[in-house]
């Protein structure tokens, strides 16, 4: 009884900072005529209540694309439909077509805020108490330690509550898949993951370790009997899930293509805003667009994509298990978001939702992570008017991870699972020692450089002639840790023999 009365705590805290931080300001308040993402998330909620679904997705007079047009799947316009029929219950001038565009008041703010908060209450949370519920070998306290701290992630909270998005839908559903298969609910699991991917196209970043997974315990079983049985099932499930999805918007070829045009937006180039991934590092030296073609782009990305990712999953289809399948979530994402097309800056958030998963099996670098993860989005945070949120929220998450999970404790080459790997190079690298310590220290240089960066960027006007000058230093700064990341989690992944363990329960 404690233990879930502590829960119920965690929760409410959680909950809390949540509703806390929705009292800020969003994306685009005040700012005509484009206005920001809380406009295309209510004006989604326009189109899809007053036009036919076959329009939903393509240019008329009643639906400009150039303003806020539809580029999610069909989930999330079913999403957006469902929160419309409570809005014009309420006011239908919030819905209105044509005139209800820009329209800002304290009621809908509150109305668009309580959208998020219940989707959140209903999708997200729940998944993330069973998770940390049930997770193995750790005491009741530090379960709900784990809980607390994956509620209190800044990150998610800022964008969802402050920037205006329901991120965490689409991530729900994903820890939802992530739990089916942890207890062999492969089925449900893949429902789950399936329906992610029909909310948001971004949650493809996770489809490689599932995949992989789901096949290497196809092969355990063997192909010519129970795996080739689970094999079956679980293509008719992703089969089926994605025709009721998708199915009003199958009956003719041209819809279906206008619906993945603009789910997969090639002609917008390599990448758009100040991004903390290689292309846009890359492009402060060296100016890809404008060297290489749009086609040329897409090809290179796609290669170094797949390439970053091939090994880690190649490894998990031949040892499936589920610290593997956690740690290679991890690593496929964030080669995704490093070095794939088209990418945004809230995307680090499908990097974000693995790590929160493994912070209790490695606290030092996953707390490190997130909070680099939360520091790579500072511009649109200020942008957003969120500065004040972005410093009590990345506080706050600190001193709960500092002081529940005792992540500066925890700093050793066991902890940090690179004991294998430092045995490994010492044997074959005479003049290798690996020193723990030395990451430690590389831990309070990034929070110096955080630090030093977030006061620059909101006390001091950029020079004239580079406006953009702290938007480019953060996403340096954010991309040279991420590539240390991925470096660390791959070495994790392929030095951890432990993997090829099939385990039960979530670990």
């Amino acid at each position: 009884m404690e233990k879930w009365n502590l829960m119920t705590v965690a929760v409410l805290i959680g909950l809390t900072v949540r509703w806390t931080v929705s009292l800020n300001s969003y994306s685009g308040a005040g700012k005509p005529p484009m206005f920001g993402d809380y406009e295309a998330q209510r004006h989604w909620q326009e189109i899809t209540f007053n036009l036919p679904i076959k329009q939903w997705y393509f240019n008329t007079s009643d639906n400009n694309l150039q303003y806020w047009g539809l580029d999610y799947p069909p989930l999330t316009a079913y999403h957006s439909l469902l929160c419309a029929y409570v809005a014009q219950f309420i006011n239908p001038e919030w819905v209105a077509l044509h005139s209800s565009r820009g329209y800002e008041s304290q009621a809908h703010k509150l109305f668009m805020r309580t959208t998020v908060f219940i989707a959140d209450l209903v999708i997200y949370v729940p998944a993330v108490v069973l998770y940390c519920c049930y997770l193995k070998d750790i005491s009741p306290k530090k379960k709900i330690a784990s809980a607390l701290c994956i509620l209190l992630y800044p990150g998610l909270i800022l964008i969802d509550y402050g920037h205006f998005q329901y991120n965490s839908v689409s991530l729900g559903l994903a820890l939802w898949g992530v739990l089916g298969l942890s207890y062999d609910w492969d089925l449900l699991g893949s429902l789950a993951f399936c329906l992610a991917v029909s909310y948001k196209q971004m949650e493809l970043y996770h489809s490689l370790p599932f995949f992989c997974f789901l096949l290497g315990k196809c092969f355990k079983r063997g192909l010519k009997g129970n795996g080739l049985l689970l094999f079956v099932k679980l293509a008719f499930t992703v089969i089926a899930t994605f025709i009721l999805c998708w199915l009003p918007f199958s009956t003719r070829a041209d819809q279906t293509l206008q619906v993945l045009k603009r789910l997969f937006p090639v002609d917008r180039g390599l990448f758009e805003d100040k991004v903390a991934n290689v292309w846009c590092s890359l492009n402060v030296l060296l100016k890809v667009k404008h060297i290489m073609t749009t086609h040329s782009q897409l090809k290179l990305s796609f290669a170094l994509t797949f390439l970053s990712l091939l090994p880690t999953c190649i490894k998990l289809t031949l040892q499936p298990s589920l610290k593997g399948f956690k740690f290679t979530l991890v690593s496929c994402a964030l080669s995704f978001f490093l070095f794939s097309f088209q990418v945004h800056e809230k995307s680090i958030l499908l990097v974000s939702l693995p790590v929160c998963l493994i912070l209790n099996e490695i606290p030092f670098m996953a707390t490190w992570f997130l909070l680099i993860s939360t520091f790579s989005m500072l511009p649109l945070l200020i942008k957003d008017g969120l500065l004040m949120a972005f410093l009590v929220t990345m506080g706050a998450f600190s001193t709960v991870c500092v002081a529940s999970l005792s992540i500066l404790d925890k700093t050793s080459e066991e902890h940090l699972q690179l004991k294998s790997f430092s045995l490994f190079a010492s044997r074959y690298i005479p003049c290798f020692k690996f020193l723990a310590k030395k990451i430690k220290n590389g831990f309070y240089i990034s929070l110096l450089s955080m630090g030093i960066l977030t006061l620059l960027s909101a006390t001091l006007d950029p020079p004239h002639k580079l406006p953009d000058l702290f938007s480019v230093l953060v996403s340096l700064a954010a991309c040279l840790h991420f590539l240390f990341f991925l470096v660390y989690f791959n070495i994790v992944i392929m030095w951890d023999h432990r993997n090829g363990r099939h385990q039960k329960k979530i670990s």
